[in-house]
């Protein structure tokens, strides 16, 4: 590819994988399981867009701004799970796993739309404030370091909650497959 820098081989080859690996991914997940996940058709999609607008425009701020707008796109998920339906949405996701008061699961679900506004909002800062090589790396590792962080602190703060399994069957009664003597 002569004439072309390596930024501009970047730019288009990038996306591109990341717009061919999307569609492997929801293809094994039909293929395996029948079926795919909401949150990889939506991923997808948006990969599929931000990175056509990149390949198409050759601007990579489209492909930037993915992580942002999928971030506020669960960022919304998770705030209307706090006025819709009767469990938010981490509750539905974590009550199988841990049992704690409803006040907790729903301190915890606003939490995860603050995380969401505040990733969202850091993404798109470092887009425009700092270098291409500086947003790659912030989103490889900033963006995953920032979620590890906030699960582990989200494990200590539902551990502190959580309700001891006798506790528990003493408020639900013994379960199928409960061995009572």
């Amino acid at each position: 590819m002569t004439g072309t820098s390596v930024r501009d081989q970047l730019m288009r080859t990038t996306p591109s994988v990341a717009m061919v690996a999307s569609v492997v991914q929801i293809a094994a997940g039909w293929l395996m399981w029948r079926k795919v996940e909401r949150m990889h058709w939506v991923s997808a999609g948006l990969i599929v867009l931000f990175g056509g607008m990149t390949l198409i425009l050759h601007n990579p701020l489209f492909i930037m701004w993915k992580p942002t707008i999928l971030n506020w796109l669960f960022a919304l998920v998770f705030l209307g799970s706090a006025f819709i339906g009767k469990k938010p949405l981490v509750q539905r996701m974590m009550e199988h796993i841990i049992q704690v008061p409803g006040a907790i699961w729903h301190r915890v679900n606003w939490a995860w739309v603050a995380f969401f506004v505040l990733s969202g909002v850091a993404n798109i800062l470092v887009a425009y404030q700092f270098s291409e090589e500086f947003w790659v790396n912030f989103k490889l590792f900033g963006l995953m370091g920032m979620t590890f962080v906030f699960m582990i602190l989200q494990g200590l703060y539902l551990g502190l909650y959580a309700e001891r399994p006798a506790e528990v069957d003493a408020q639900t009664g013994p379960q199928d497959g409960d061995e009572r003597p």
